[in-house]
């Protein structure tokens, strides 16, 4: 285990390690600079963790209307930290934050197996007859559709 703090406000001392980080993932490593910049200042809700040094160690964020539901993007711990409890940590302050504790439903997309993972802080794919319906103009995410 290594030591790490998590914050819970978007810093823009800490976009390049959030880069850095999101280059690494399948799902994030085409996103341009600019457009990272602003979904973290559109997210309610930006979750770094940072080493003893502040380089950045790992990163999420929610959109959330703080009443009904509240989604949890791009929980990413870096590739040389992972097994060390940073996604844990993560989620853990996403949980317990006290702007959420009153949240309806908080959601997130995964691949199945990260499903063990979420289900330790209650997360299950029991959604009833619900199911993701997805549009996209990006490739890496599924079938296309126009925009």
């Amino acid at each position: 285990m290594g030591t790490w703090f998590v914050t819970d406000t978007y810093d823009e001392a800490v976009l390049g390690g959030t880069l850095v980080l999101l280059s690494q993932e399948w799902w994030t490593r085409d996103r341009r600079a600019r457009d990272v910049e602003a979904s973290l200042r559109a997210s309610q809700l930006v979750f770094t963790a940072a080493d003893g040094e502040g380089q950045v160690v790992g990163t999420a964020r929610v959109l959330t209307d703080f009443v009904y539901l509240a989604t949890v993007l791009d929980v990413i711990s870096s590739q040389a930290h992972r097994g060390k409890g940073i996604g844990a940590a993560l989620m853990q302050a996403i949980t317990e934050h006290s702007r959420l504790q009153h949240v309806d439903s908080i959601e997130l997309v995964c691949q199945p197996e990260l499903q063990d993972f979420y289900a330790r802080w209650g997360f299950n794919t029991a959604v009833g007859r619900s199911g993701l319906m997805r549009r996209t103009s990006n490739p890496s995410l599924g079938a296309t559709a126009t925009r």
